[in-house]
């Protein structure tokens, strides 16, 4: 009996300066039919480590968005089926035969799986971050990503399937990266806010920073990761406060 044949793969990454994540990136999904890295203007190693792992490695230095670069990442997709990851994500041993199995044999066009994260070492289990559920594998030409600047998703309108193995993400290695994701996602966040004509003041701002450690820390049971959780809720709060302050200041140049 001849056995079932997988559908063929391919992994679209977006990055910048991801030397220090996107070779281990790479390796977890040295199993796909096709690799694809777009660039947005790194001055790190990140083109030449990706090129050890394929030829597929385009740069796009107009940046507009997450969205709007992982859109022009799956246009150079040529396999039946797409996985669409970020540098600091991982596929484990688990999660690959999980993949290739349902690559035999789809049940559906779109699928989700829940995502692992990691905060300083830690991966958290609770603070809103678990399951966290993300579509990330999907039939080509059955989905887009939405135009966000930043938190960028697929766009569903149909029914999807759901993974039981977990993607690994490594999103917060250290205390430099948290503060430097809380300055981009903040700074992103108030623009995308200010184009969808939001207005907030300094009362507002606070407010939101304040509403955030409550739903991180209480709300979603951030307590019960520990320190972690202590950090990772006072991590939003901050991020949220600085995002509608800066928010406040686009407003008062109008």
């Amino acid at each position: 009996m001849n056995s079932i044949k997988s559908l063929s793969l391919s992994v679209i990454i977006i990055t910048k300066n991801e030397a220090h994540d996107i070779r281990d990136c790479l390796t977890s999904v040295a199993w796909a039919d096709e690799i694809i890295v777009l660039d947005s203007g790194s001055t790190d190693e990140t083109l030449s480590i990706a090129r050890e792992f394929t030829s597929l490695v385009y740069t796009s230095a107009d940046w507009q968005g997450f969205g709007v670069q992982k859109n022009r990442a799956l246009a150079y997709a040529t396999k039946d089926w797409v996985l669409s990851l970020d540098a600091d994500e991982r596929i484990d041993a688990t999660l690959q035969s999980e993949i290739q199995d349902v690559l035999k044999s789809p049940q559906f066009d779109i699928y989700f799986m829940p995502r692992l994260s990691s905060f300083c070492g830690r991966f958290i289990q609770h603070s809103g971050w678990r399951p966290d559920y993300v579509a990330r594998l999907f039939k080509r030409d059955s989905a887009k990503f939405s135009n966000h600047l930043v938190h960028e998703s697929l766009l569903i309108a149909m029914p999807a399937g759901y993974l039981k193995q977990s993607l690994l993400h490594l999103s917060y290695q250290n205390l430099d990266e948290v503060l430097d994701k809380m300055q981009r996602y903040a700074m992103l966040g108030a623009a995308e806010l200010y184009a969808k004509n939001k207005r907030t003041n300094l009362c507002g701002a606070i407010g939101h920073g304040m509403w955030a450690f409550i739903r991180t820390y209480i709300i979603k049971r951030g307590f019960l990761d520990g320190s972690h959780g202590l950090m990772l809720a006072f991590n939003n709060a901050e991020t949220t406060y600085y995002k509608y302050l800066q928010l406040y200041f686009l407003n008062k140049k109008i």
